[in-house]
């Protein structure tokens, strides 16, 4: 392909868009099937935890945590004191009551839709911090249950539904990396909206000796570490396809295009940047499945929590994000940004045509129209002549001979040389 202005502005593929964007693509499923793997046998799973941990000791700090100089390290010691700290009423996870919706310390912040770091578990956070209550998915039906009586601070409507968000939050950060009591690793929070999979109350999947639906299965993936952390691990293919995708199309316009820099940004209204990245996170996603597979050891369980849930939930996204865009035509920021273009040449165009001198122009044009009119009176070869001779003079033109015309013209060697 050519390197000029036509090359550079192409909407399409070509074969090298198509073996860069497949490329990164095969390189995040490769990190995804050996360096992130499935919770507990994950190197960068390893990796992110300790961030995590270090994320919930500098939020506690932050709010008041104090360790002596042997509980500086201790993430418990940090969860216990946000945990203390951020009390909440609808923290039911053994009890009587909670056991009517089957609640274990490995699952109930995955059925307690409060628990959820998403706007439907800061809506019933808020809900069941007014209301004193509990709300839980379960079975597929949405549960609530009464809890002791819970008074938030503040003396205003406004203040206590501040309090209400912060006591959320506070209490959010104390469950992200397990709870105070919990051995090992623990069960963090659950992924953004990885709760509603209770709603699937369907299907039948054997696990072991037993036929669990989906709503049944999403818990057991859960309990197994799928948690938002383990999310987080997930990413990191998916981060990486999506960036070196990214940059290498931005120094492939930049160098061998020669683009402006303002236009080797890379922004999702590039249709060939798009495509790009569509077919990276599909290459991405095809390897992320077969290593599932190969990993799953024949289980359902196995094979889930092998699956890149973050991935394929962005390859779903860009994969419709694309159908509406084919459907829908050009994205109304591109013509509005073309529109702008435009604006900008006719601008230049007005201000080129401020500079012509109108009254020279209005001149110039009267004596070509006096020209004309004389030229067109001619009648004969002299008085052809004679006007040619004198518009020469009148112009300051320099004749195409020197002296007599015929005298010049007797001599061969002589051409006749046009200024």
């Amino acid at each position: 392909m050519d390197n000029n202005i036509e090359s550079f502005e192409k909407t399409k593929c070509d074969r090298v868009d198509y073996l860069v964007s497949a490329g990164c693509g095969v390189v995040g499923g490769l990190v995804d099937v050996f360096l992130v793997g499935s919770p507990g046998d994950s190197p960068l799973g390893s990796w992110t935890d300790k961030q995590v941990d270090n994320v919930v000791k500098r939020f506690a700090k932050v709010n008041g945590w104090s360790p002596k100089e042997a509980q500086k390290d201790n993430v418990k010691s940090a969860i216990g004191f946000l945990e203390r700290k951020f009390k909440i009423n609808y923290d039911q996870s053994v009890s009587d009551s909670a056991s009517a919706v089957g609640l274990t310390p490995r699952n109930h912040h995955m059925k307690s839709l409060s628990h959820s770091p998403d706007i439907i578990g800061l809506f019933f956070s808020i809900l069941n911090q007014f209301t004193s209550t509990s709300t839980f998915l379960s079975d597929g039906r949405l549960i609530t249950m009464d809890t002791d009586t819970f008074e938030l601070q503040g003396g205003t409507f406004v203040s206590k539904l501040f309090c209400g968000f912060f006591n959320w939050f506070g209490h959010l950060m104390s469950d992200f990396a397990g709870s105070s009591g919990a051995h090992g690793r623990g069960a963090g929070i659950v992924i953004p909206f990885f709760e509603l999979f209770q709603l699937f109350d369907f299907g039948k999947f054997k696990v072991e000796d037993n036929r669990l639906t989906l709503a049944e299965l999403a818990e057991k993936v859960y309990e197994k570490g799928y948690d938002a952390r383990f999310a987080i691990t997930m990413s990191i293919p998916v981060v990486i396809t999506d960036l070196t995708i990214r940059l290498i199309w931005s120094l492939r316009r930049l160098i061998q295009y020669k683009a402006p820099l303002k236009e080797c940004i890379p922004f999702n209204k590039y249709d060939d940047l798009r495509m790009m990245i569509l077919i990276g996170n599909g290459t991405l996603c095809s390897i992320d499945l077969a290593g599932a597979a190969a990993k799953s050891g024949g289980t359902w369980v196995g094979f889930a929590i092998n699956l890149n849930l973050v991935a394929w939930v962005k390859m779903v996204r860009i994969s419709i994000r694309e159908a509406f865009y084919l459907a829908q035509g050009p994205d109304i920021d591109m013509l509005i940004e073309e529109n702008e273009r435009v604006q900008h040449l006719l601008f230049d165009y007005m201000e080129d045509l401020k500079k012509i001198d109108i009254d020279a122009f209005e001149k110039e044009t009267t004596e070509y129209e006096e020209w004309c009119s004389t030229f067109d009176k001619i009648t004969d070869k002299k008085e052809l002549n004679d006007f040619l001779l004198e518009t020469y003079d009148k112009f300051n033109i320099n004749l195409p001979w020197q002296g007599d015309f015929d005298e010049f013209m007797s001599d061969s060697d002589n051409t006749l040389v046009f200024e």
